[in-house]
């Protein structure tokens, strides 16, 4: 009987997911790519940048 009522609530959870996914799809990698960003970078030479400027010189 447990194992029946946690089966259930196993397969609602893939059902919802499966919804969520298609109703919004592009939001996970949204999410994902805010999570994993890159931090600030320089736009001359591409390293990141630490404190005010980068070590190339440049602001930024």
């Amino acid at each position: 009987m447990l194992f029946k009522i946690i089966l259930i609530f196993l397969l609602a959870m893939v059902l919802v997911g499966m919804v969520g996914k298609l109703v919004f799809p592009s939001a996970i990698d949204r999410m994902k790519n805010k999570a994993l960003g890159r931090g600030p970078v320089c736009r001359s030479c591409g390293r990141y940048i630490i404190g005010k400027s980068c070590d190339c010189g440049k602001k930024g």
